[in-house]
């Protein structure tokens, strides 16, 4: 790291909202951080997953819940409760959905990048090019 960086949520370089939510993301020192609110009522596979067009949601998260309750399902049918001042690993492959009527603050230092985009959008984002291979030299007569 090169020089000090400081960033508000409040100020976000991106706000992306998706129904009962929204995502505030902030680039800085090179990475990507995003704080996801989550309304009462809000569930992944029914108000991500129309923008994500996946079946259960591929953003891998490492995450700290700031407040609320939000219940997470893995596809393989693992169930836990997360809630304020727990850190939480999640693999691609979930559903999640807000537990009880407040809303659910997350800050995620992993899956903000891609987090509520669609899934074309995801897949236009410019490529690296690959390097031209070398011709060899041809052997004279």
């Amino acid at each position: 790291m090169a020089k000090a960086e400081y960033k508000r949520f409040e100020q976000p370089d991106e706000r992306r909202p998706f129904p009962n939510g929204h995502a505030e993301i902030v680039n800085v020192a090179g990475g990507t951080v995003g704080r996801f609110t989550f309304y009462p009522g809000w569930r992944w596979s029914n108000d991500v997953k129309p923008i994500a067009k996946t079946q259960s949601c591929e953003a891998p998260h490492f995450q700290y819940h700031v407040a609320g309750h939000i219940a997470i399902r893995m596809d393989d049918g693992t169930e836990f409760v997360a809630g304020p001042g727990d850190v939480s690993a999640l693999p691609s492959g979930h559903d999640a959905w807000v537990v009880g009527d407040q809303p659910a603050v997350v800050v995620d230092w992993c899956g903000a990048t891609n987090y509520g985009k669609a899934l074309a959008a995801r897949k236009a984002a410019p490529k690296r090019k690959k390097p031209a291979a070398k011709k060899k030299p041809r052997k004279r007569k």
